[in-house]
């Protein structure tokens, strides 16, 4: 759809999920030029790079929107950010899927705000070249049907006046917008408090060293302290409670974690050449400190936990939710049954993990493994190389028998043959 064929269908106002960066500006102001009147929304994350959402709120105002609101979402992020380290949801590479569970959350906070003013189209800055798109769109059908989605990136005036972002930087210098200093980036930045998501601009020339992009959530791990930190984390029916010793929400612990594992460079600079979902390659940098150091640890108590059947089932559940998120579909119905289907596990994950953080790495230190501390835990005894535990080393004899009949079937008939 383009901006024509809104005008054709007597659509005069329109609503923005904007995040205040190159693209809100510019297509704010651009639509303004075209006759609409433009309302503005931003959804407080925990945008790591910037100080005051206020400022954006204001960068808004100054590009011609008739208001601009800022909602708080934080609550609803941090729900959304402890069920994807439940599923352990990390897609090609190890990335977090942090931006990709923060856009249903986004929309899912913008789509009240529309009904108040009773605005039914709603446009975003996501490019028709990468997964957001798909994203918000997917996530503002499934929620309410009823809304209109323009995407200017994928309307075809728009793109003739902008075929990339150097021009749009030229049209907001020559209108007097309160950009950043986009000609100073090399990159771009997109932030919440689960992580941060670099790429375009000289992160898309793979000849090129990362290492000029600044972390915004904790340094390099060449930075790094050269001592190493312990820290304990304690969970509760699959929640993380603590952060050695000190009780948190669960906003707070993502953000205290963040800080700890922040600067030792823990979870920064995750490098992917990933598959996005519109069928091209892309590359990115992302940093997700509190991810990693929550994830880990969680994933470290999993393995307490999951016998060797459920683990199977885990892991495949796991994989089949960090794709449906990547790919826009968080709020299907096979993403809520596989969260359903994980909730039983995850109820068992009570106990306590402390892992050591080190320039970049993290290592598994030590657990309590007792019944009050982690009382589901199937690590027993049993697997010793002592004299303990209920297991009698001659009781697999049979066991080794039964195994053996079918070897031994393999071996004088089939694999003399197989391998000729």
């Amino acid at each position: 759809m383009n901006w024509r064929e809104l005008k054709e269908k007597n659509i005069d106002v329109v609503g923005g999920a904007v995040s205040g960066g190159l693209d809100s500006c510019t297509v704010a102001h651009w639509l303004k030029g075209k006759g609409f009147g433009v309302h503005c929304y931003t959804v407080d994350l925990g945008q790591p790079d910037e100080d005051s959402l206020d400022a954006v709120k204001e960068r808004m105002l100054g590009c011609g929107a008739e208001s601009a609101t800022i909602i708080d979402g934080q609550e609803p992020l941090a729900d959304a950010g402890l069920k994807v380290i439940q599923a352990q949801a990390r897609y090609e590479g190890g990335y977090w899927n942090t931006t990709g569970i923060a856009r249903p959350i986004t929309i899912a906070a913008i789509l009240p705000e529309l009904k108040k003013r009773n605005v039914g189209t709603l446009f975003h800055g996501a490019t028709g070249r990468g997964n957001d798109q798909v994203r918000f769109q997917l996530a503002t059908n499934t929620l309410d049907p009823s809304i209109e989605m323009y995407a200017p990136w994928r309307d075809r005036y728009f793109i003739e006046d902008f075929p990339g972002r150097i021009q749009m930087i030229e049209y907001c210098e020559a209108n007097n917008l309160p950009i950043r200093p986009s000609r100073e980036s090399r990159y771009s930045t997109d932030a919440n408090f689960l992580g941060l998501t670099h790429e375009a601009g000289d992160l898309e020339d793979v000849t090129i060293s990362p290492s000029f992009v600044e972390p915004g959530m904790g340094v390099w791990p060449w930075d790094a302290p050269d001592q190493y930190e312990i820290a304990t984390i304690r969970w509760e029916q699959g929640v993380p409670v603590s952060l050695n010793d000190e009780r948190l929400s669960l906003v707070d612990m993502f953000k205290t974690a963040n800080a700890v594992a922040g600067k030792h460079g823990v979870g920064i600079g995750t490098h992917v050449i990933e598959n996005r979902f519109v069928g091209v390659k892309s590359r990115g940098i992302y940093e997700s400190p509190g991810m990693e150091l929550l994830g880990r640890s969680f994933e470290f108590l999993m393995q307490f936990v999951l016998d060797r059947r459920a683990r199977e089932l885990y892991d495949h559940l796991g994989n089949v939710i960090s794709t449906q998120i990547y790919q826009g579909y968080w709020l299907d119905l096979a993403t809520t049954s596989a969260l359903a289907a994980l909730e039983p596990m995850t109820k068992l994950a009570t106990g306590t993990i402390a892992v050591r953080l080190l320039k970049g790495n993290l290592f598994f230190e030590t657990a309590v493994d007792t019944e009050e501390a982690m009382p589901h835990s199937l690590y027993t005894d049993d697997s010793s190389m002592e004299a303990m535990g209920s297991y009698d080393h001659a009781d697999a004899e049979g066991f080794l028998k039964v195994l053996g009949i079918s070897s031994k079937n393999v071996g004088a008939k089939q694999y003399g043959s197989l391998n000729r």
